[in-house]
Order: C-alpha cells, then sequence, then structure tokens
C-alpha cells in the first residue's frame, strides 16, 4: 500500500495545487485506488466520492448505467472503462473521473479475458485509456498491480 500511497501522495499534490477534483469508478481493485487516494492526509480537498462497481446491478444502481446503453460493451473493455470514468466525472461533478475493470484471478472472467487482465481510463481535461495484462493468476498482485498502473495514468495525464 505504502507505493500506492505515495504515488497518491504527488496526485493529491497535483489536484490541490489546480483546485481540482476526482470522482473513482473501481471494480477489481476493490478499493484500492481510492483508498490510496484518501490515504493522503488533507485528501477531502480533491476527492468526492467513489464506488466500487463490482456487478451488474452495482452498476445501475450506483452510476446509473442501463442495460441499454451497455450493447455492444462489455465489462473489463477499454470502451467500458471509459464509460465508467466520463460516468463517475459527470454524477459527482468533478474535474476528473478515474475508472478500472477487470479480472484480479485467480480465473478470468466470463467475457474471456485472462487473470490479471484490467482497462482503466482517465476522463477530464485529458482523456486515455489502457489495457493491462500482468500474465498473472495471482490475485492481491494484481489488484495492486492494477491500482499502481490506473494511479500512475492519472499523475501521468495531470503532468
Amino acid at each position: 500500500m505504502n507505493e500506492l500511497v505515495s504515488i497518491a501522495e504527488k496526485i493529491a499534490a497535483k489536484l490541490i495545487e489546480r483546485k481540482q477534483t476526482i470522482a473513482v469508478a473501481e471494480s477489481s481493485t476493490g478499493g484500492l485506488i481510492s483508498a490510496a487516494l484518501l490515504a493522503v492526509p488533507g485528501a477531502s480537498a480533491y476527492f468526492i466520492g467513489g464506488a466500487v462497481i463490482y456487478t451488474r446491478d452495482a452498476r445501475r444502481a450506483l452510476m446509473d448505467i442501463p442495460n441499454e446503453t451497455m450493447k455492444g460493451i462489455r465489462s473489463a473493455s477499454e470502451p467500458y472503462a471509459k464509460l465508467l470514468a466520463s460516468q463517475i466525472r459527470t454524477r459527482l461533478a468533478t474535474d476528473w473521473g478515474l475508472s478500472e475493470t477487470g479480472a484480479a484471478g485467480p480465473t478470468g472472467n466470463r467475457y474471456g479475458d485472462a487473470a490479471g487482465h484490467s482497462c482503466m481510463a482517465v476522463a477530464g481535461p485529458v482523456e486515455t485509456v489502457i489495457t493491462l495484462e500482468t500474465a498473472s493468476c495471482d490475485r492481491q498482485a494484481n489488484m495492486q498491480a492494477f491500482a499502481k498502473a490506473a494511479l500512475n495514468l492519472l499523475l501521468e495525464k495531470l503532468r
């Protein structure tokens, strides 16, 4: 967790300096991204909120993304990561939205992605999406790797 908080401290400094805010929608990281951002003292200046969107029911209830919007989009994909980042940003009226969706393991997901597959996106003044493949079945290691990659992606876009 120390490595995640170290990255989050850099993110916090940039967001505070710019008076900007962030919201997070994460899945297979289980809240690690939000936890890292909240571990930095003064987080209330930039962190508005977040949600672990782990199921379809959570997606519908917490993100207000109906099944119709998901036609042609599957979870754990770059289009879905972009949708999550954009939606959390809009719903919480923040400058930035950050999302992660994937398969932590030890097995793959029902969409055919292997364990260690994750997509993450940033929505805001700069937008981007990436896919990470760790080729590992280690659930906890993947969760850490996904959270680290998502935080680094955000930090890169804040530079």
